[in-house]
This record gives C-alpha cells, structure tokens and sequence, in this order.
C-alpha cells in the first residue's frame, strides 16, 4: 500500500508541474484576445475588466503578429497601423516568441495556451494572462 501511494504521489506531482505548452496548440493563439490580470514577480497581481482595445493574433508557420484592435459596438473593429511580428522556437521544450518591431525586440515564454487562455511571461518575469475575447451583443 505504501508503494501505490508512494507512486501516486509521484505522478501527481509530475503531472502537476508539467506546464509546457504542446506544439500541436499553437493554432489556438489565432483570434481575438483580452488581458485578464498581470502578475508581477513580487506576486502583486493586476486584474482588468472591460478592456477598450484587444488583441488580435494570426500564426502561420511558427511566423505571426499582433496587433491592437478596438471592438466597436457594431461588430466591427477599429485598428492600429502598428504590428508587432514575432516568430516561434522551441527551446528545450519551452516554446518562446520572439517579437520585433522598428523600435524593440523582446521575447515571451508561453507559459499556458488552451482554446480560451494563455499566458505568457516576458523577460523581466511579469506574467500577462489573456481570455479569449467575448463580443458585447445588444440585442435589436
């Protein structure tokens, strides 16, 4: 009995810090995205609500971008000429995007990425949190 527990204990923990992001999920990064909460690397935590402007992603091929949109109560969107490209590596099983545009370059760890989340983490350890965005529907 002690042996089952033993092993039990082990494999949940192993199943608990296995928090790498599957390759075959990237695909989920496409579409529109708001910021959920910020959490800073002295643990502070910044919730956000209603967002006025979103992000939209498009991947293809490990080569992407993002850009800054702002949802318009018709369904359509208000955009930014601004676009901020990125690629995708995987180093030792960590993916990592890497962002560049006229005036920076930066990279983020994907620390989580599901159908309506994910996370990622930038060099300087705050970890950004994104659901995936929700339309506001009036009814006619």
């Amino acid at each position: 009995m002690r042996r089952i527990l033993s092993f039990l204990l082990v494999l949940m923990l192993w199943a608990c810090n296995d928090s790498s992001v599957n390759e075959n999920d990237l695909h989920y990064l496409n579409g529109y995205w708001e910021i959920s909460e910020v959490e800073f690397p002295d643990g502070s935590i910044k919730e956000y609500g209603m967002n006025p402007s979103i992000d939209f992603i498009h991947l293809k091929d490990d080569k992407g971008y993002r850009k800054k949109m702002k949802p318009k109560f018709d369904g359509t969107y208000d955009t930014s000429k601004d676009v901020e490209g990125f690629t995708v590596s995987n180093a030792n099983e960590t993916i990592i995007l890497r962002y560049s545009t006229e005036l920076s370059e930066w990279e983020e760890k994907l620390m989580q990425l599901d159908s309506v989340s994910f996370s990622v983490t930038n060099q300087e350890g705050v970890t950004y949190k994104y659901k995936r965005f929700e339309p506001i529907k009036i009814p006619q």
